[in-house]
């Protein structure tokens, strides 16, 4: 048993060390998949992101030159209110400047005085003010440079790098593209503007704006931050798209008409809570700044509510958003106060100018499950505990076949010794009665006694032996009639007489039911000798010796019990004593001669004849061994 328990063991580790890789290797594949899915996923929500913002810088480069102040000059020469001219819709926006060539502003949001203005309005115009006044003083230098002052989103360290990813099942991955750097115009263009375009473009009422080109004074040649090679308007390019611009603005103007250069909108910070967004208007020699001031806190909670937060995705991952030193995020723990973990990194982004004071920072709070992930748990589970029970169920039915074998090794040893004992005793008694040493004729009958009684001993053993083989192979007939066992107590009485005497045990007989019923004489004979004999092999050396058997009449059963007061049963071995070849494992039985099939041939006989057996231990000493019989069996005649 010991080496089948290694072997299993054995068995057990070989199984369970390549399934627990290949286990493994199977969720760290589904996490690879779950990450790159939410990757890709994260990438179009940073797509989307981004195509608002170009929208964004569309709408602003469409805006006619004169828009900027409280009214404009329509095609057909009216003068109209400026659509600039109410608050912005946008809650993120805090209002629209033009800043112009002396440092002085103007707002749509303004029209004679600020005088006239509501509380509200008037603090949106200060506002824009001390904007104005920011600007100013960067123009000048006094400022350092800021307008990408935020920190640049590094991708995402790639743990799937070298493993196909969620989209490489589904498209052969091309060379990446590169990233846009502009949102919107690359460089800058020429527009021809009305005389009264100009003139409210100028904020002059009377006359349009000298046409002689000026060199322009120091304040002009200033440069924004780190704008110095965006910002100043040039007549000379040695890039040919850009001479051909200029080319384009030195040609003659149509009757009545001024050119203007307009160029990409670009970007300042104003300090970490406002960004100012605009673009530079040049004409004859002098520059106009035209923009909208953004309001860092509102726009980027505008973008996480309506690009993030309506977004399943947003309840696994942790969007950061950071503009300008100014940073707002969003996880899924948000509204229940729990601090979110940094996660894993699954995607990042600078946006493309003049948003690349914008990025956006993806990570998974909590990577969701793969539904292939709870199919596998319930297939492993399932798997596991196939395992385990058939694991039990082959060293149960191993161990049941060695213990088998064992006990069919001891019973042919036993069988061969219990042939060979009364054999031998029966050839010296005859020798013994040939050599004349039974000088007596007393001596004589004794010796032949011991003769009938080994002869018994040894026919009982081979029939028995016989018995048990002809009801393995089910060639075993029955013979049935109908009786009360009247006749088969006292066959039994009868035959066991001699031996209960030569041992000194008492016989009790019961029968308080004599009901007819159909059985095998023969088989209860034997039946019930083979338990008298265990009764009288296992108790000889006790004190008290007795035997009893009881009938009596159990509903639709004939219960037959035959008790005796000897040394009982083990607890753990009352169910395999039926068992074939099967021995009590103790001191006692070690002592006592046996084959164990004395009980397996009982057993196997009661069940035979449609019956059930089962052992008992007495409240006292002893036990009992109890045979039910069906009492309403009929004979089958043929």
């Amino acid at each position: 048993m010991k080496k089948l328990r290694l072997t299993m063991v054995l068995f057990v580790v070989l199984i369970s060390v390549p399934m627990t890789v290949v286990v493994w290797r199977t969720y760290a594949s589904l996490d690879r998949e779950s990450r790159s899915q939410v990757r890709f996923f994260s990438e179009q929500l940073f797509d989307a992101i981004e195509a608002d913002l170009a929208d964004l810088v569309r709408r602003e480069e469409k805006r006619a030159v004169d828009e900027y102040g409280h009214t404009m000059v329509a095609a057909d020469g009216r003068t109209l209110v400026s659509p600039l001219a109410g608050v912005p819709a946008e809650p993120y926006i805090l209002g629209y400047v033009q800043n112009n060539p002396d440092g002085s502003f103007q707002t749509p949001l303004v029209a004679n005085s600020k005088d006239k203005l509501s509380p509200q309005l008037k603090k949106r115009v200060v506002q824009l003010e001390t904007v104005n006044h920011q600007f100013n003083q960067r123009k000048r230098g006094a400022f350092l440079p800021s307008p990408a002052a935020t920190a640049t989103a590094q991708p995402p360290p790639s743990a799937d790098k070298e493993q196909p990813t969620f989209a490489d099942r589904f498209l052969t991955r091309a060379p990446r593209k590169k990233s846009k750097a502009v949102l919107g115009q690359k460089q800058a263009r020429v527009e021809e503007i009305t005389v009264s375009q100009a003139m409210n473009l100028a904020g002059q009422d009377d006359k349009p704006p000298d046409l002689k080109v000026e060199e322009r004074s120091q304040t002009d040649r200033e440069t924004v931050g780190d704008m110095s090679a965006s910002d100043t308007w040039r007549t000379s390019s040695t890039d040919p798209a850009t001479d051909s611009a200029h080319r384009r603005r030195s040609a003659l103007p149509s009757p009545g008409r001024f050119q203007v250069e307009v160029a990409p909108l670009q970007t300042v910070a104003m300090d970490a809570s406002r960004v100012f967004v605009f673009r530079r208007i040049a004409i004859d020699g002098q520059i106009y700044r035209q923009g909208v001031v953004i309001q860092l806190d509102a726009f980027l909670e505008h973008l996480l509510t309506a690009f993030y937060d309506p977004q399943p995705i947003a309840r696994y991952t942790r969007l950061v958003l950071n503009a300008a030193g100014f940073s707002l995020s969003r996880h899924p723990h948000d509204r229940t106060g729990a601090v979110p973990s940094s996660g894993v990194w699954l995607a990042a982004r600078t946006f493309p100018a003049p948003f690349d004071f914008l990025s956006a920072e993806m990570q998974a709070a909590s990577l969701p499950p793969s539904p292939a992930r709870r199919v596998l748990s319930l297939a492993l589970i399932a798997l596991g505990a196939v395992m385990v029970v058939g694991l039990g169920l082959i060293y149960q039915t191993a161990r049941a076949v060695m213990e088998l074998s064992e006990r069919r090794s001891r019973f042919v040893s036993a069988v061969t010794h219990e042939l060979k004992t009364p054999l031998t005793n029966i050839r010296m008694y005859i020798e013994m009665l040939e050599q004349g040493i039974a000088a007596t004729p007393e001596r004589e009958q004794t010796y032949l006694g011991i003769l009938a009684s080994e002869s018994a001993r040894l026919s009982g053993l081979i029939t028995n032996v016989l018995e048990l083989s002809r009801l393995e192979q089910q060639s075993r007939r029955f013979m049935l009639t109908e009786g009360d066992l009247s006749d088969v107590l006292s066959d039994v009485q009868s035959i066991m007489a001699e031996s209960l005497a030569r041992e000194a045990f008492e016989l009790t007989i019961d029968n308080v039911d004599p009901s007819v019923f159909a059985y095998d004489r023969d088989v209860l004979v034997q039946v019930l000798v083979n338990l008298m004999e265990n009764s009288i092999k296992f108790g000889r050396h006790l004190s008290k010796k007795k035997i009893c058997i009881g009938v009596r009449a159990d509903n639709d059963w004939i219960r037959l019990s035959v008790s005796d007061t000897g040394p009982g049963i083990p607890k753990k071995s009352l169910k395999k004593i039926f068992d074939d070849f099967y021995r009590v494992d103790n001191a006692l039985v070690q002592t006592i001669r046996g084959t164990g099939i004395g009980l397996a041939l009982v057993k196997k006989l009661i069940l035979a004849m449609g019956g059930r057996v089962r052992a008992e231990n007495n409240q006292g000493p002893g036990c009992t061994i109890i045979i039910h019989l069906p009492a309403n069996r009929q004979i089958e005649t043929g």
